[in-house]
């Protein structure tokens, strides 16, 4: 007696097997090489708050100002793809309403240029492909993926060092809910700066190389946890000038108690957030648990059908046996 399968149960079977075996390689396999920084990166965040500033053309410190600070990300597609890592350009200015916009940097009261690179899965630094500055730490523009309920070292461009920012909680950003993080930086010297003298109470002295001071009121960012993305940003700096030696602010160049990003800003954030979470579960849930559905029934109805074929053909040729017998 010969079995043979009928064409429908072989290919029922086969495809459910084929699902069967996707649905591992996709939760092990190509999601986790889906979780990469992207390197046609192009976005624009915006800060704004209210503050102090030095105008130079008044030589004072004026107070009570809105403040802007406008940051872009680009990435260098071509030397991305040369060096397999992500590299960034990123563009930072800090605006008054008379200074705006951003794109005309050449009256901004601070700008600066920097270039990022980072390994596209773990966001940790890499030093190459003409970086700069050369940095340090976990989180800068965004977290690491799977982001966890600890602490993490960011990197604060104007200390030029890392600061430990703490897990506090979770927060909603436009309706999205985030982990938060919460730090300070306490003053510290970051530089110096050839000023007249009479600005840091040194009159008799024509030019002053006057120490430059940082710190920060408050960092508080509220980050997807799935995609590392920053939900929103608030950040209090304050930057002076000091005297060579002295331990009292002189000078005022910068003082915000609090800026953050703007509801528009946040909403853009929310909304690229949202996209790549629903990728990443794309391919790490609901089509591998389609698949594992999809194919346990397909090759179960293939088994089935393959048994039954094989025994209705056998009960027949043992039939037509018995007729040739008689």
């Amino acid at each position: 007696m010969r079995r043979t399968a009928s064409p429908l149960s072989l290919i029922l079977l086969g495809t459910g097997v084929f699902l069967l075996v996707l649905a591992p390689l996709l939760v092990w396999y190509v999601q986790p090489r889906a979780k990469v920084n992207p390197i046609d990166v192009d976005t624009v965040t915006v800060f704004t708050g209210t503050g102090s500033y030095f105008d130079t053309r008044r030589i004072a410190t004026v107070t009570g100002t809105p403040l802007t600070i406008t940051r872009q990300v680009r990435g260098d597609v071509a030397d991305s793809v040369r060096s397999g890592r992500a590299v960034w350009d990123v563009s930072t200015s800090v605006d008054t309403d008379d200074t705006l916009p951003a794109a005309a940097t050449h009256d901004s009261l601070q700008w600066t240029l920097e270039r990022w690179v980072t390994d596209r899965r773990t966001n940790e630094p890499v030093h190459c492909c003409e970086e700069t500055p050369t940095f340090d730490g976990e989180a800068y523009l965004k977290f690491p993926f799977d982001v966890e309920k600890r602490s993490y070292r960011w990197w604060d461009g104007t200390l030029g060092s890392t600061v430990t920012l703490r897990f506090d909680g979770t927060q909603k950003v436009q309706g999205y809910e985030g982990y938060r993080f919460t730090g300070r930086v306490e003053p510290a010297k970051t530089g110096t700066r050839l000023v007249p003298g009479r600005l840091v109470g040194q009159p008799g002295r024509p030019q002053v190389l006057a120490e430059e001071w940082y710190a920060n009121h408050g960092i508080e960012l509220v980050v997807d946890r799935r995609t590392g993305r920053i939900l929103n940003a608030a950040i209090g700096p304050r930057k002076v000038l000091r005297a060579p030696g002295s331990a009292r602010d002189a000078v005022v160049l910068l003082d915000s108690r609090r800026m953050e990003f703007t509801p528009a800003t946040q909403r853009t954030q929310v909304a690229l957030a949202s996209a790549d979470n629903r990728k990443l579960r794309l391919l790490g849930e609901t089509v591998p648990l389609g698949a594992v559905v999809l194919g346990t029934l397909l090759a179960g109805a293939g088994t089935v059908l393959l048994v039954r074929g094989g025994r209705v053909r056998g009960r027949s040729g043992h039939d037509s046996g018995e007729v040739r017998a008689i």
